[in-house]
Formats: C-alpha cells, sequence, structure tokens
C-alpha cells in the first residue's frame, strides 16, 4: 500500500485517537486479527496504530542516520500523539541546574494540589535511546505522570549522544538526582519523598542514579519508577531476536542508539549502563517496573526485576502483554496505554505517600 498522505499534527492525533478507539471487533476486521508470539495477543488498538504508523514512516532510524533528523521527527510524532488539550497543571517551571558537562536545562509540573502540603517529587529522564528525545517529546507523559500520581515532577533535559557520548548522559543524571536530593526544601518536600523515574534510556538513567545514590552514601530516592528500561547493552536477550520487527521499536533501532551513544572501545558490560551487570543491588529503593509484551527490551526488564528481588529489593514487576514499546507516550491515543500509565501513576502515589 502506498504512504498515507500527512495532514498537520492535530488532524493526525484525530485520525489515530478515532481508528484507535474504535470497538475491537472493528479494529479487527478493518487491519486484521492482531498478531500473537509467545502466548500474548497484541492490543487490538495498538495493532491498529501499528498498521497506520506503517503507512505513514520507515519502521527504522536507519533510512535518517543524522541524530538532528531523527531527533526532529521525534519531536513530529510526540506532537501528534500528545493530550490535547494539555493537560493543565498549576505552574510549569523552566530550570536550569548544575550539570558535571554543563547546566542543564530541566522542566519542573506542579499539579493542581489536591492537599495542603506540597507535593512529593519524581525526578525524570526522557526515553529515546541516549539519542534523541528532549523535554518537548515527553512534555504530555510529565504532565499526565504529575496530574494522575499528584507528585511534582522535575524533567531532565540530559546530554544526548553522539555529540556526548556515555558516560555523559549517566553523570547527568546522577548529578540531577542529587541536585534535587540537596534541595529538597526548594520544592517544598523531603529528600525522603523524592524518586527517580523514567522510560526506556531513561529508565535506564534512573536506575543508574539509584546505584550511585546507595554507593556514594547520600539519600537514596524513595522509589525507582522503571518503564521498559533498557537494562543490558552487553549482550542481546532472546526478546531482542523474537521481537526486533514490526513492533515500533526495531532491533536496528536499538543498534543505532547503542552504537551512538556507546562508541567503540566503550566497555558495553559497564554497570552504569549495563545495569543488568552490577554485581550487588542490594540496598536499592524499591522499584516499579512496568515492561511490554511485545517489547524487544522486555526480558532485560523482567530479568532486572528479578536481580532486584533476589537481592532483597522491594519489586513490582507489571507485564503488560498486549502493549508496545513507547506505550507512555499514547495515553491520548490508545485506551490500553492509558490504563497502563495511570497503573504506574497509581504505585507512584503509593510510593510516595507520607
Amino acid at each position: 500500500m502506498a504512504a498515507l498522505p500527512r495532514f498537520p499534527p492535530a488532524v493526525e492525533h484525530r485520525i489515530l485517537k478515532l481508528v484507535c478507539n474504535l470497538p475491537a471487533p472493528v479494529q479487527r476486521r478493518l487491519f486484521g486479527p492482531p498478531p500473537r508470539r509467545e502466548g500474548r495477543e497484541l492490543a487490538p488498538d495498538i495493532h491498529a496504530l501499528i498498521s497506520l504508523a506503517a503507512h505513514a514512516r520507515s519502521d527504522s532510524l536507519e533510512e535518517r542516520a543524522d541524530p538532528v533528523e531523527a531527533r526532529a521527527q521525534r519531536r513530529t510524532e510526540a506532537a501528534i500523539v500528545a493530550e490535547r488539550p494539555t493537560i493543565a497543571m498549576a505552574r510549569v517551571e523552566q530550570l536550569t541546574i548544575p550539570g558535571p558537562g554543563r547546566e542543564l536545562d530541566a522542566r519542573l509540573y506542579v499539579p493542581v494540589a489536591d492537599r495542603a502540603e506540597s507535593p512529593p517529587l519524581l525526578v525524570y529522564f526522557h526515553g529515546g535511546g541516549w539519542v534523541i528525545g528532549d523535554l518537548e517529546t515527553h512534555d504530555s507523559p510529565c504532565r499526565f505522570l504529575a496530574a494522575h500520581a499528584g507528585v511534582q515532577v522535575l524533567a531532565v533535559d540530559y546530554r544526548l549522544a553522539p555529540e556526548h557520548p556515555f558516560p555523559a548522559a549517566a553523570e547527568d543524571a546522577c548529578a540531577a538526582f542529587f541536585w534535587a536530593s540537596a534541595n529538597a526544601a526548594r520544592f517544598g518536600t523531603e529528600p525522603g519523598r523524592i524518586a527517580v523515574g523514567g522510560d526506556s534510556a531513561g529508565a535506564n538513567l534512573a536506575a543508574v542514579a539509584a546505584l550511585a545514590a546507595r554507593d556514594e552514601g547520600g539519600p537514596v530516592p524513595a522509589m525507582q519508577l522503571l518503564i521498559y528500561p533498557v537494562a543490558e547493552t552487553g549482550r542481546e536477550l532472546p526478546s531482542r531476536q523474537n521481537l526486533g520487527e514490526g513492533f515500533l521499536l526495531t532491533r536496528r533501532d536499538m543498534a543505532y542508539y547503542e552504537d551512538r551513544y556507546l562508541p567503540p572501545g566503550t566497555d558495553r558490560s559497564n554497570p552504569r549502563v549495563a545495569i543488568l551487570q552490577a554485581e550487588d543491588l542490594s540496598g536499592l529503593p524499591p522499584a516499579y517496573v512496568a515492561i511490554a509484551g511485545f517489547d524487544p527490551l522486555r526480558d532485560e526488564g523482567v530479568a532486572y526485576a528479578e536481580r532486584l528481588r533476589e537481592a532483597g529489593v522491594l519489586v513490582a514487576l507489571r507485564e503488560h502483554p498486549g502493549l508496545v514499546h513507547t506505550f507512555i507516550n499514547l495515553t491520548a491515543i490508545c485506551p490500553s496505554a492509558r490504563q497502563a500509565v495511570l497503573e504506574a501513576a497509581g504505585a507512584l502515589r503509593m510510593g510516595l505517600a507520607p
């Protein structure tokens, strides 16, 4: 089938939302039965989205090898699927915070208060393979988490590869959490009510920051919110091969990202990126780990949760069997994704409760 014509983002948003909210039997008639893998069936609304997306763009980053082009494409896609109208906040504040290489841009989301005291804080790192993504691509997910978890969200614009390869992003993530912890009073909260979180590569950075906080003897995060984390870069677990094509994130995409963040000569088994390789995971804060059944990163997320549990860390591992990578960006379009992120927001609210 020929590529679909491109419309303004607002029009594409309405089309996708309409199609993805059709009754499942109608979606099956329009797009055929959703694929099955290892006893899991892709959610019908996600199958509808992927079917439409397949005719609108390439499924791989290889055709837009320039990271600048890839970042622009990601911003366009994020604008299409973002919540409309924008979720209202009590306040959105642009900040700069000290980083090891330069000052880091950040954005603070303060939700409309549902209680008298200031809400707790989530330090959030966006996904994008350490190469793409920014404060704009994840504006909608940050607003969603702030509103539904009742927390302040500090989104951090860490340095990106290939301009700033490993360990730049990891160093920025650690610096951001340490700064937030040292400045808890600025946010009207206590160091013991500050969490770290992120999606994909951002979840990897959140886990790295938690490890660093434990190792340096400072306040550790109150909890970790890890949405389909990258946990292993030194070797491929089976899901990278079995689910590496056709489900938004591809195996080739991961190679594109890792080759830029981890250039030749980098130890890809370094636990500051391959968190699954860390020898000791004891003493880390409780973690909520959400994974998707049709995600190439699924197995490493499961393995990391199991390693945490074996180390005595309190872990909630939640698999959403019919979902795909990037579901945190799809809350406005796909009901199945919205339900998954609402659940994560509920876990965050409980984890940071007084």
